[in-house]
């Protein structure tokens, strides 16, 4: 019994650690105005990625010229085919 209660107590502090690790890049992300993404349309270093939801996607009738439709749910599968040395801009509102 005692060694159930270490291990749950070991992945709990994993669990915890992950959270935090996930609020704190959460709160590193910078945002930006709409003024200052109209300021860089255009720029051939500049990768919109819209990441709203189907249902949201869908029913919206504004979508930014150019962006790529990316599923939010799917982030690991599709997040290494973006260079590094280009700006991305994940559009979720």
């Amino acid at each position: 019994m005692r060694k159930v209660i270490v291990i749950v107590g070991i992945v709990m502090v994993f669990v915890l650690a992950a959270v935090f690790a996930t609020q704190a890049a959460a709160q590193e992300a910078k945002r930006m105005s709409i003024e200052e993404l109209k300021g860089m349309l255009g720029n051939p270093d500049l990768v919109i990625v819209d990441v709203r939801r189907d249902g949201d996607w869908a029913s919206s009738q504004v979508k930014i010229k150019g962006a790529v439709r990316e599923d939010p749910e799917k982030v690991d599968t599709w997040m290494s085919k973006y260079p590094k040395d280009k700006t991305l801009v994940f559009y979720c509102a």
